[in-house]
């Protein structure tokens, strides 16, 4: 368990609805720096817009979201860019540009931002970026002549190229096979020991929640119903969890 520290991201009473779905029902939570906490819930339970709300691409109903101790819906411009440059964002399709390289890929967003003061400063960020996943040697290729476990390393290596304090994942391993899985989980990894990024990680994928989370929560009918250590989360007697865990078991024995 990481130990406790002023929360990097908080949500306080957050609440959230579209029309008359009311997605967020008054969700609270806080994370520490270098933590990787997992959430987790079916489809509709209000994940994404979870992650929208942390990235400033939403505004909450009522409630605060805070970055680093910063309302991030009351930010000027000037501080509502700062603290979005705390940080990467992984899609669930990787988003890479099919047009570019490898290298260019990953310099994309170095560039597009002007995090580094040259493009020799740029260079080495990407080479050193591309060997932490195991790609230096495919600087030229472009996307659709690597293998799918390339690619998503590829993905990963462009939002770790910003050296992220906070990296968000929006269902990284939805859809993948076993291998392209454990591709993920190796990317992951790389954030969590290499990078000390802190990870917030939507997966419904439950050996990547149990392997890499510090904790689990669980959102169900608009709130966190539980929040746990895996171990913990794994024996907790909250229906809803008892019900999700016994939903993932069936899905998976008649997959």
């Amino acid at each position: 368990m990481v130990a406790a520290v002023s929360a990097i991201i908080e949500l306080k009473d957050v609440h959230k609805a579209f029309g008359d779905n009311q997605v967020l029902r008054g969700v609270s939570l806080a994370m520490n720096e270098g933590e990787t906490f997992v959430l987790l819930g079916r489809s509709g339970s209000g994940k994404t817009v979870t992650l929208k709300l942390i990235e400033g691409l939403m505004q909450p109903d009522s409630g605060v979201v805070l970055l680093e101790g910063h309302d991030l819906h009351t930010a000027t411009g000037k501080e509502l860019r700062e603290l979005r440059g705390l940080l990467g964002i992984q899609f669930q399709s990787g988003a890479l540009f099919d047009s570019m390289n490898v290298f260019d890929n990953v310099a994309f967003p170095l560039r597009e931002r002007r995090l580094l003061p040259s493009e020799k400063a740029i260079e080495e960020r990407v080479l050193e970026t591309l060997e932490l996943v195991g790609l230096k040697d495919s600087l030229e290729k472009l996307p659709a002549e690597l293998s799918g476990g390339m690619r998503t390393r590829l993905a990963f290596a462009r939002a770790y190229g910003v050296r992220p304090k906070i990296l968000l994942c929006d269902d990284p391993t939805a859809g993948l096979d076993p291998l392209l899985t454990e591709a993920v989980d190796e990317a992951l990894r790389i954030g969590k020991q290499k990078l000390a990024a802190t990870i917030l990680l939507v997966t419904n994928s439950l050996p990547t929640a149990f392997e890499l989370g510090d904790r689990l929560g669980l959102l169900h009918e608009g709130k966190l119903v539980e929040v746990a250590p895996p171990n913990e989360f794994r024996a907790s007697k909250e229906p809803a969890v008892q019900a999700f865990l016994h939903d993932w078991l069936e899905r998976r024995s008649h997959g």
